[in-house]
């Protein structure tokens, strides 16, 4: 082989396994996304199969307990509205109701943020 066609072979080389160092990088990426995926949709399923266990003795005759959270300053005779009852079953479900991670699965206990919009 000629010197010129060594350096060229090598080249060549370098330029695939910076292609394969690129294609690593990008799989371990994907890797991530879906073992961060596995576990959310883990903790999501534990969730909801506590949630059917507690609601099959509603099947049987016997009713769910409702969650009920009180307003600051709220008389005992006032009704809280449908919707801020919505807002506390999604609460106490799991999810996240305040304006920073709305809708998304709680999964560190409890949201300071959920807690002070439930007591304004």
């Amino acid at each position: 082989m000629e010197k010129k066609s060594i350096f060229a072979h090598i080249q060549e080389m370098e330029t695939q396994m910076g292609q394969i160092h690129s294609d690593l990088g990008e799989m371990k990426l994907i890797m991530k996304e879906l073992l961060e995926e596995n576990h959310r949709l883990t903790l999501e399923n534990e969730h909801l199969r506590k949630i059917l266990k507690e609601a099959l003795p509603a099947e049987e005759g016997t009713p769910l307990p409702q969650p009920h959270v009180t307003m600051k300053n709220e008389h005992p005779n006032e009704v809280v509205g449908e919707g801020y009852d919505n807002l506390a079953r999604l609460y106490h479900e799991g999810f996240h109701i305040c304006n920073v991670y709305y809708g998304h699965l709680r999964t560190e206990g409890d949201c300071l943020f959920c807690l002070s919009f439930l007591n304004k």
